[in-house]
């Protein structure tokens, strides 16, 4: 039984955790491009039905650690990281989309 209990526990903990890595009404911003910072909104793509563990995967971005994953566009044109759905297809283009992440201050 207390297993049980213990393993509830951190069942709710992880759980909690992943839930909150990009909270209700915050973003994440992502200021190292030179093409402006990144705007990354995890409402909007929660909105669009995009499950946390779509992106957060082994083949991806296996942590839910900003500045673990080095992101160029190169890649993403290529069809990796964040170009997986912004193809065109599935979400809006990154190519013909540039201003809808890099945001000029």
């Amino acid at each position: 039984m207390r297993n049980l209990l213990c393993l509830t526990v951190v069942a709710l903990l992880v759980s909690s955790g992943i839930a909150l890595a990009v909270p209700a009404g915050k973003t994440i911003l992502f200021e190292k491009s030179s093409m402006g910072t990144v705007n990354f909104d995890g409402n909007i793509h929660k909105d669009a039905g995009i499950k946390c563990n779509e992106c957060h995967n082994k083949g991806m971005f296996p942590k839910m650690k900003q500045g673990t994953v080095t992101i160029t566009m190169n890649e993403i044109y290529a069809g990796k990281l964040c170009g997986v759905c912004h193809n065109g297809q599935r979400a809006f283009d990154a190519k013909a989309n540039c201003n809808r992440c890099h945001i000029k201050k």
